[in-house]
């Protein structure tokens, strides 16, 4: 697939300076991208708009903040898991794959347990370090 939805002539910055292409594969596919561009460019560049699915719903997800803060757009790059999209840049040969399902961080039996408030917290900490 070629690069056909990339901006090479900017109305504010101007054209796009020549940059080396880069060789990548997305879910087995084949893509290419430019030297410098971040997995998640690299990939919109190329059409490509899901990166994920959710852990409970299963809805796709993309590219949200595309500044690191969000977490949206993890991925698996050459077998390791939760890597940012939006702030890791392509490299020649990369293998990517669509990013897998992360256990919940507070899945829990006993949310009940959880402090509030901080001020519940703090009580709870004193009572922990009374015993």
């Amino acid at each position: 697939m070629k690069n056909n939805h990339r901006i090479v002539d900017h109305p504010v910055l101007g054209s796009l300076p020549e940059k080396d292409s880069i060789t990548f594969t997305f879910d087995g596919k084949e893509y290419s991208g430019l030297a410098g561009d971040t997995i998640a460019s690299a990939l919109l560049a190329n059409g490509v708009r899901t990166l994920r699915v959710h852990e409970a719903s299963g809805k796709p997800r993309g590219i949200y903040c595309n500044i690191g803060h969000c977490f949206e757009c993890r991925v698996t790059v050459n077998s390791t898991s939760g890597v940012r999209a939006c702030l890791t840049e392509i490299k020649d040969g990369m293998v990517i794959e669509s990013g897998k399902p992360e256990a919940q961080p507070f899945a829990s039996k006993n949310v009940q347990d959880f402090p509030r408030t901080y001020a519940e917290f703090e009580k709870k900490q004193k009572v922990k370090g009374d015993k």
